[in-house]
């Protein structure tokens, strides 16, 4: 695998950038594999670098239905915190922080993390003594939380609206200082570079049908590019989850509610 830095920057720009190796292939499926991961998003995508990076298991293929990168992990507003109040949630979202802060350099992909914190604002009195406790949980569990008053929070956003006669007024707020954004995409893109280089195959463009199931176990999938055997399948689609779960007769307690942002200013 080409390895992305300054040098190879200016080499290249010298040679109208002609001579980049492809990020990764674009292989046809094999007829059998290990494993097989539904879904070429970041779980997927993340899936398949772990198994190869942390257990050695290579022969494993990603099936995305799209593009890399084309799903949720590509439309999601990009926010990177640990800021939750229950011990599970907390400790294992500090986890994926600290992967966060070491993944560019680890990747060898620059996903643009920033740390430039995050607040959450109080609309009432009830809701600052909701943002006491969690931030008291936060700090018992090693993670950073300030709590803000009114007149700290207008010193850090003073672009926001503290009057007096709108919907919500602002109390205060709960900040994490070391939470942060990334490029959404180049996680993705910097995950499937690093699995392909390690001998996972990429599928792109290609949909999931159906399941072959013998005696209750799996023993491959069925797809519009064929049949593609294998004794081990994760289902990594998000949304579609429970659709895919039904071609299985399988009821998972999983719902699809759809939540869109968008930036209203600039």
């Amino acid at each position: 695998m080409q390895k992305y830095s300054v040098f190879n920057l200016i080499k290249n720009a010298f040679k109208g950038h002609k001579d980049w190796e492809v990020a990764w292939k674009d292989p046809t499926p094999k007829a059998e594999y290990d494993v097989i991961i539904i879904g070429g998003g970041g779980h997927g995508l993340a899936t398949a670098y772990y198994l190869a990076k942390e257990h050695n298991i290579t022969n494993v293929a990603i099936i995305e239905k799209g593009w890399i990168g084309g799903g949720n992990v590509g439309r999601n507003t990009t926010i990177i915190r640990s800021n939750y109040m229950h011990d599970d949630n907390a400790l294992f979202s500090e986890f994926a922080m600290n992967l966060w802060r070491s993944m560019s350099q680890e990747l060898n992909f620059n996903v643009m993390f920033s740390p430039r914190g995050i607040i959450n604002l109080a609309h009432s009195d009830a809701q600052m003594n909701v943002y006491a406790r969690r931030g008291n949980s936060m700090r018992l569990n090693g993670i950073d939380a300030v709590l803000l008053n009114r007149e700290e929070v207008k010193k850090i956003i003073p672009m926001a609206d503290f009057s007096e006669n709108v919907r919500f007024p602002i109390f205060g707020g709960l900040m994490q200082p070391s939470a942060g954004t990334a490029r959404h995409d180049g996680v993705a893109w910097g995950y499937a570079r690093q699995a392909d280089s390690m001998g996972v195959d990429i599928i792109q463009n290609c949909e999931v049908t159906g399941f072959d199931v013998v005696g209750g176990k799996i023993k491959g999938i069925r797809t519009s590019k064929g049949n593609i055997k294998a004794n081990k399948v994760g289902l990594c689609v998000a949304g579609s989850t429970s659709v895919l779960a039904e071609k299985l007769n399988m009821t998972l307690p999983v719902e699809t509610h759809l939540l869109q942002a968008c930036v209203s200013e600039p």
